[in-house]
């Protein structure tokens, strides 16, 4: 399956989620370690939000702070709709060109910031759905993609603290990569 589908699925699941988000549950704990869901979607959503500038080109400083802090105002699933949207065209209008993304760390391929995106709205898909009470089960196809992409880059991830420790997990895809991203699939 290619890149774009394997992102627009993974962004499409993260979507669901959030639209399934109560009014009640904004403040509720997540898998994700001193992040509630309204703080953990705020997360995402900003990511969506840098996406389209990123891809088109631009630099961390030509972004600049625009995005920090609150970006989900008062509507913040249909904000979550709309960033999502347009982060996906984006990436579908970019990435068969091949260009090059410039990241806080450096520039990179732009496929492989797709591959992170995708990973980032599948494993927080994931998170949200289990702060919520909603359905934890991925997308199976882009499981396996993404355990394919991660798996050179699970020790570098956790080397730069971005992933906490591996757990003990079962012995399904799902589940090893939750583990992989330092999550407890029975959380």
């Amino acid at each position: 399956m290619e890149l774009s589908e394997l992102h627009r699925r993974a962004v499409d699941g993260w979507r669901t989620r959030c639209d399934g988000v109560a009014a009640d549950q904004w403040q509720d704990a997540t898998p994700c370690t001193d992040w509630d869901v309204g703080t953990l979607v705020n997360h995402v959503v900003g990511e969506e939000l840098w996406t389209v500038p990123l891809v088109e080109g631009a630099t961390i400083a030509e972004v600049g702070d625009r995005f920090d802090g609150d970006v989900l105002g008062e509507d913040p699933p249909g904000v979550a709709r709309r960033a999502s949207s347009a982060a996906v065209d984006a990436v579908d209008q970019r990435l068969p060109r091949g260009e090059i993304v410039h990241l806080s760390f450096g520039d990179v391929p732009v496929e492989e910031y797709v591959w992170q995106l995708t990973a980032d709205h599948l494993i927080h898909a994931w998170d949200l759905a289990a702060a919520t009470g909603q359905s934890r089960q991925l997308d199976a196809e882009v499981v396996a993609g993404v355990a394919t992409w991660f798996a050179d880059r699970e020790a570098m991830y956790r080397d730069a603290g971005a992933i906490g420790p591996r757990v003990e997990a079962p012995d399904d895809p799902q589940s090893q990569l939750l583990a992989g991203f330092g999550r407890d699939p029975g959380w």
